[in-house]
This record gives structure tokens, sequence and C-alpha cells, in this order.
């Protein structure tokens, strides 16, 4: 399987969770990600991400004076990005446990299916 892909789907909201734990500027965010297991994930990926996810109000933006260079834009994530991540957390629940049943308990296609969209997660 290419986690790279699976990666790409879940992106925001890893980075969302990471900026949750603590504030952190561009680079920091990758290193926090790449330590907690997506050693692939590529800092254009994530800096398009903070981007994108700041762009639609999911994160707030502050200046940090640096001692080693120029001055380090930091990400908070905000009450609108809270509730988003919260909402991706649900939907990344759903998905799991049908996709576990799916491959591991030996569930039919169209019984994870059901329950797939039962919680509420479109096809």
């Amino acid at each position: 399987m290419d986690s790279s892909q699976l990666l790409k789907g879940v992106l925001d909201a890893a980075v969302l969770a990471v900026v949750r734990q603590s504030d952190g500027y561009g680079y920091d965010v990758v290193r926090r990600l790449r330590a907690a297991g997506f050693e692939d994930v590529g800092e254009a990926s994530v800096y398009g991400t903070l981007r994108r996810l700041y762009a639609a109000g999911n994160l707030s933006t502050y200046v940090v004076p640096s001692d080693e260079g120029p001055h380090r834009k930091y990400y908070s994530i905000n009450g609108q990005g809270i509730e988003v991540l919260e909402q991706q957390r649900s939907e990344w629940g759903a998905f799991t446990r049908s996709m576990t049943a799916l491959l591991e308990q030996g569930a039919s296609a169209e019984d994870a299916t059901t329950r797939f969209t039962e919680q509420g997660i479109r096809k």
C-alpha cells in the first residue's frame, strides 16, 4: 500500500492535530509529523497545507523573532479549526472501524459500506 497516498488524504487532520498540541512554525510542524511516524511527509506538502488551512480560517498566525535568521511565522489552531479537527476525528473513526471490519473481521463490502454511510459519511 502506498502510504504517501494515504497521507495525502489525512494531512489536514494530521497538521491540525499537531498544531493543536502546541503552536508551531512550518518546519517544526514537519519535524513533529515525522517524529509521529509520518517520515515520508514532504515539506512542500506541509507548508501548502498550513497555508490552505490558514486561508480557510482554521488556523491563526503570529510572528516570533528568531536569533538564528528571519522571523518565524507560527501557526495556532483556533475555534473553527478545533471544530474541523473534531469532525475529521469522527469521520476518521468511522472510516477506520469500517475498514478494520472489512479487512480483519471478514465483513462483506456491503455490510461495511452500510455501517460507513450510516455513521454520516458519504460515499
